[in-house]
């Protein structure tokens, strides 16, 4: 007991003892053993596991295969129906303009009116000399006529009887050259009213009145252009054709009769043109330079809304195809390469990557003539990053919407 109240003496941390320090070291010691010890048992137990995600749920259509027709967007340009230059074929003053520039003009309408005085003139002279002409024929005529009478009777020599028939040739002859120049200045006083040549709508006019023209002269007065019907002429590939002709030549594609010659017009705003067309013809020549052929389509234009050189895209309806598949536009995907695939449920639920071949599109749907076939069942919506092989869950369109997206 007297341990515990003897007095201690006093500490001297410069004077530490030896055990002092090996007291220090084997408490450090066990303090850093049992962190160690603390950590290594909160190592053995497992960390927790994040759930598994749920399986990827999909939209697919079933596809059945259809007849449908074929058809094939082409750029192209319209072109009047009938295009007409008007100019002078005789000349003269200009003296009136009996149109309005850009209104519609009927075939034989008068446009232009030359000073018809002069021809006026021409054409009496002509007529005076074809009446001098067949007055002097009827003298000659009388004169054969009594020289035919006195020949048989010897009252006159056969030389006479010879020239006064020649004569009389000579006046017949006279009178059909004046009555061919009474037509000619008759012709050319009719050409001082200058009119139609077509019914169509005019262009500007490029003289005034007083202006003097010429006969034939290279500068065309106005233009006439017949818009109704209109023209619109396509280009298409000429690999492209080679390829319907030999699909029409396999059988995968049939004649559609007369439905396979209708054309439906775009226009340039990207409204669809209200009136269908027919294909005319098609060029038996490659244009060498841009390697396409060229294909004239003709369409009703009768509120004139089709306008000459206007741009437009044509759908042409090139044949019918007996085992048509069509597939929504967001079933497509593209490659690396920009080929067409499209992603399949194969009967055991899992996800399979297909390429196809396309061949246009019909009321906003791939037409796929390759690549596919009846019942296959094609995915349209869901599992976008689901790679091939995996599983997946066909669902309802509905349906998909109900589930939460997996973290």
């Amino acid at each position: 007991m007297g341990n515990w109240f003897a007095p201690r003496r006093p500490y001297n941390k410069n004077k530490r003892g030896a055990g002092d320090r090996v007291s220090m070291q084997s408490r450090l010691t066990g303090f850093f053993g049992a962190i160690s010890t603390a950590v290594l048992l909160s190592g053995c137990h497992p960390a927790p596991q994040a759930p598994p995600r749920p399986t990827p749920q999909v939209v697919v259509r079933t596809l059945q295969s259809r007849p449908l027709p074929l058809r094939t967007e082409l750029p192209g340009r319209t072109s009047a129906y009938q295009v007409a230059e008007v100019r002078p074929q005789v000349g003269g003053i200009v003296r009136e303009r009996l149109f309005q520039e850009g209104a519609a003009v009927r075939a034989g309408q008068v446009l232009y009116q030359i000073d018809a005085a002069p021809y006026q003139a021409a054409l009496e002279q002509a007529e005076a000399a074809l009446a001098v002409a067949r007055a002097a024929a009827r003298i000659s005529e009388v004169q054969l006529q009594r020289y035919r009478q006195l020949l048989p009777l010897k009252s006159i020599s056969q030389q006479d009887f010879d020239n006064s028939e020649a004569n009389y040739g000579q006046a017949q002859a006279t009178i059909r050259q004046r009555e061919a120049a009474a037509n000619a200045a008759r012709i050319d006083l009719a050409r001082t009213r200058i009119t139609a040549p077509i019914s169509g709508r005019t262009g500007r006019s490029v003289i005034t009145p007083g202006a003097l023209v010429s006969a034939n002269q290279a500068t065309a007065l106005t233009t006439i252009s017949q818009l109704d019907p209109i023209y619109v002429d396509l280009t298409q590939s000429s690999a492209d054709l080679l390829r319907l002709r030999q699909s029409l030549k396999s059988g995968r594609l049939q004649q559609g009769g007369a439905g396979a010659q209708k054309v439906s017009l775009v226009l340039e705003d990207g409204t669809a043109y209200p009136l269908e067309g027919r294909m005319q013809l098609a060029e038996v020549t490659v244009d060498a330079t841009t390697g396409s052929v060229l294909l004239r389509a003709q369409f009703p234009n009768p509120d004139a809304l089709l306008l000459p050189g206007m741009y437009v895209r044509a759908l042409v309806t090139e044949g019918i195809d007996a085992k048509g598949m069509l597939v929504p536009q967001p079933a497509i995907v593209r490659d690396r390469k920009g080929g067409a695939t499209v992603r399949v449920v194969t009967a055991d639920s899992t996800l399979e990557s297909r390429p196809v071949t396309l061949a246009g599109s019909i009321n906003g749907e791939w037409l796929v003539t390759e690549g596919l076939n009846d019942g296959d069942r094609v995915v349209i919506e869901g599992a976008s990053g689901a790679p091939p092989g995996a599983h997946v869950e066909i669902v309802a369109a509905g349906d998909k919407a109900a589930r939460p997206p997996a973290p």
